[in-house]
Order: structure tokens, then C-alpha cells, then sequence
């Protein structure tokens, strides 16, 4: 399966927010939104940041007075790292895995089309070991 798919079949949309906006606002859209990323987009359309729980956390561990008055922009992941659609849940998987992180904008055309967290990959990873335990049940009782 590719993450195009995975994207079409998602009910939630890509939640972004602006980078001026502040640390609490952030926290706040989060909250509302039940997520734990929020994408920075710039004038044109084209992704310029990510920021997560963990900016947040880390932000938080040192600066926690200052959540009025600092903006996103300041504490925000810059050029994260993307997919395209094309990716397989796999590949998409190993790489978040390898390089510790748990969101991933999928970029098409330098325009984000959807967004993934490793939960989104594993449960899409069981659903497909459910489907093949039970093919495999059938065929050897058959």
C-alpha cells in the first residue's frame, strides 16, 4: 500500500497553522483537533514547517513562561522531512522509525496533499496482517 492511499482512506484533514501564531495557540489547535502536529505552510502554498508535541515539550522545558509570546515560527521543525504519494507504508515506516520522528507531510508537487503519523502506518500494517491471517486460515482448513 502507498501513502497516497492510506491518505485517501484518513477522515481527518491536514491541520496547519500559521507561524505567527503563538506557542499557546498551537497547543490550543492541537488540543481542539485531537493532533499532534500542526503543518507551517508559507504565502505560496508550500510547506516550510512542522511543529510537534515534542517542539513543544522541548520549548516548554526551557522557556515555559513564554508561551503568549513566542511564536510558532520560532520553536517549528524547518524543512521537514516529506514523501511523496508514491511511497509504500514500508518505506514511509523505516524512515520515520530511523530518524525518531512520528509525523510525515505527504508533498506532491511542492504542495502538501495529506499527512501521516506512525500510528496512521501501523494500524495500517495490522489491518493488512489481519486480512492475510485470515486467507491463511481459510486455506489451510480448505
Amino acid at each position: 500500500m502507498t501513502l497516497e492511499s492510506l491518505v485517501n482512506n484518513k477522515k481527518a484533514s491536514v491541520i496547519y497553522i500559521d507561524k505567527s501564531a503563538t506557542v499557546l495557540d498551537a497547543i490550543q489547535r492541537m488540543c481542539d483537533a485531537k493532533v499532534g502536529s500542526l503543518l507551517i505552510q508559507s504565502d505560496d502554498g508550500q510547506l516550510t514547517g512542522i511543529v510537534t508535541e515534542r517542539d513543544i515539550l522541548r520549548f516548554c522545558a526551557t522557556r515555559s513562561g513564554e508561551l503568549e509570546s513566542t511564536e510558532v515560527g520560532e520553536i517549528m521543525t524547518r524543512n521537514p522531512v516529506t514523501a511523496p504519494p508514491g511511497c509504500s507504508n514500508e518505506e514511509a515506516m523505516t524512515l520515520m522509525t530511523e530518524r525518531r520522528f512520528r509525523h510525515l507531510p505527504i508533498v506532491e508537487d511542492n504542495r502538501t496533499i495529506g499527512m501521516v503519523s506512525i500510528g496512521d502506518l501501523v494500524k495500517s500494517r495490522l489491518q493488512d496482517y489481519t486480512v492475510e491471517i485470515k486467507y491463511l486460515r481459510e486455506f489451510i482448513s480448505a
